[in-house]
């Protein structure tokens, strides 16, 4: 059996607790009112000496833009798929390109 002394022990902390969260409770609401009011479009309205846009700011468009259309496609590309014959070429080419940049990379780095 425990004592009673040790029941009531446990309990402080709860109540300290809940008086925290009592004494924050406000503060909290505030924050997060503050931040909901940052999002208001009237922000750009005011002064700049209040927060407001700097000078030299453009002005707004009178009608937003309509968003695109995503659901449009593309059409098709007229590029066909290479031959057997040009992707040899085209792999030949860039073999001799990555051979000629490393000797002028090593020529490079000796002259150095």
């Amino acid at each position: 059996m425990v004592s009673k002394s040790r029941r009531v022990g446990r309990r402080a902390p709860e109540f300290v607790a809940a008086g925290a969260k009592a004494r924050f409770a406000p503060l909290f609401a505030l924050v997060l009112a503050a931040s909901l009011g940052a999002c208001a479009s009237t922000i750009g309205d005011l002064p700049q000496e209040l927060g407001g846009l700097p000078a030299g700011t453009p002005e707004r468009p009178a009608q937003p833009s309509e968003y695109p259309a995503v659901h449009d496609m593309p059409p098709k590309r007229p590029n066909t798929v290479l031959t057997e014959e040009e992707r040899k070429k085209a792999e030949a080419e860039l073999a001799a390109l990555r051979d000629r940049q490393a000797k002028q990379a090593g020529a490079a780095v000796k002259g150095q």
